[in-house]
């Protein structure tokens, strides 16, 4: 029961962060409206806390040991900074490091604290509830233990634990400090195991605003990796990597809502990916109705979901229906190579083309 308690513990003070995710992000990402005045003010208010908050890691970890989330890296600190928590979605791997005089405590606690973490919709809901340990830990089936079984309850966790403390525990100097970690890799088929768990949500959303499933996940991988604690220094959220002030303020005001979701309502997978899947179905029913061919449609619906739709139009006219006209008169392999080679944007330009490498597949 204490270990449960302490588990509880650790997962409220992740909610909290959930509420301040944004200030635990380190990589760009852009969508629709960025010169909206109110995105501006409220990005670099966060680019302040965020710098803040670095400095306070530079000072206890050392200069070259900064380290904070991004849409591919969840980042977890505890014990007063001197404990964290690193998994890298796309290289797979999993490092837990501790300054802590007492690493081997330090390290088993953080260690059975990660491998048994919630899904991010259980952690938000049981944030005033107690902790649920019949569901499966968010991990589960992407690690596995020493004897290649996955984790599913405390004991084998802590069994773990044990065992990697015992016999992976390495230190390396950071200036006069000394860091203490262990690392873990997740199993090879880290991505599908975590694409699994969401292809419900999407198809469900797929099915509501007559996307393509396969156009969804697509963009979750590109955009997160299928890390629904993602967070970006542009503010963006969750697996699609969604802005609560420019596509969520957006799409409450076309549902009959006022103001903006929540930061804790994106970092709910069900949310996200529901959310993610009508800003497409909005980019094409209204950014950019009028695109005749299917194919055209989505190349521009993609660029339009990480630039912003009038950029894609500028791209083949500055006037709107000019600009639909052409592309209308183009073949989709044509639209494709304009986007790829003349759109202002090279980080839309080589979204589309990673997106499309999937969608190829």
């Amino acid at each position: 029961m204490t270990q449960i308690r302490n588990l509880k513990s650790r997962y409220i003070k992740i909610v909290s962060l959930l509420g301040i995710s944004a200030l635990l992000a380190a990589c760009p990402s852009s969508h629709n409206d960025i010169d909206k005045p109110v995105y501006i003010k409220n990005t670099n208010a966060l680019n302040i806390l965020i710098n803040q908050y670095a400095n306070n890691i530079e000072q206890i970890w050392g200069p070259h040991e900064v380290l904070i989330a991004g849409p591919k890296d969840y980042v977890q600190y505890s014990n007063d900074l001197l404990t964290r928590v690193h998994i890298n979605f796309v290289s797979g791997q999993l490092a837990i490091e501790t300054l802590s005089e007492d690493p081997t405590k330090q390290l088993k606690s953080a260690i059975v604290t990660t491998l048994l973490m919630p899904e991010p919709e259980d952690i938000i809901k049981q944030s005033d509830s107690p902790l649920d340990n019949t569901k499966e830990p968010f991990l589960y089936k992407q690690i596995l233990d020493e004897n290649g079984e996955p984790i599913r309850w405390d004991w084998r966790a802590a069994h773990f634990a044990d065992y990697l403390v015992e016999n992976q525990l390495h230190t390396r100097k950071s200036g006069d400090k000394q860091i203490s970690y262990v690392k873990i890799n997740l199993v090879p088929d880290h991505v599908n195991e975590r694409a699994h768990k969401f292809i419900p949500l999407v198809r469900q959303s797929a099915h509501e605003y007559q996307i393509d499933e396969r156009l969804i996940l697509a963009i979750i991988q590109v955009e997160s990796n299928y890390n629904p604690f993602a967070v970006s220094r542009s503010d963006a959220l969750g697996l699609m990597q969604l802005q609560q002030h420019t596509a969520g303020r957006d799409l409450y005001h076309r549902w009959g809502k006022s103001g903006e979701p929540s930061k804790s309502y994106l970092l709910d997978p069900k949310n996200n990916i529901r959310m993610g899947s009508a800003y497409l179905a909005l980019i094409r029913d209204s950014y950019l109705k009028g695109i005749k061919n299917p194919i055209s449609m989505r190349y521009a619906m993609i660029c339009a979901y990480n630039g912003g739709a009038g950029s894609v139009l500028t791209t083949f006219s500055k006037d709107r229906v000019k600009a639909i006209d052409v592309i209308n008169r183009m073949s989709p392999e044509q639209v494709y190579k304009k986007l790829i080679t003349s759109h202002a944007s090279q980080e839309s330009r080589n979204y589309l083309i990673k997106v499309n490498q999937i969608l190829s597949k």
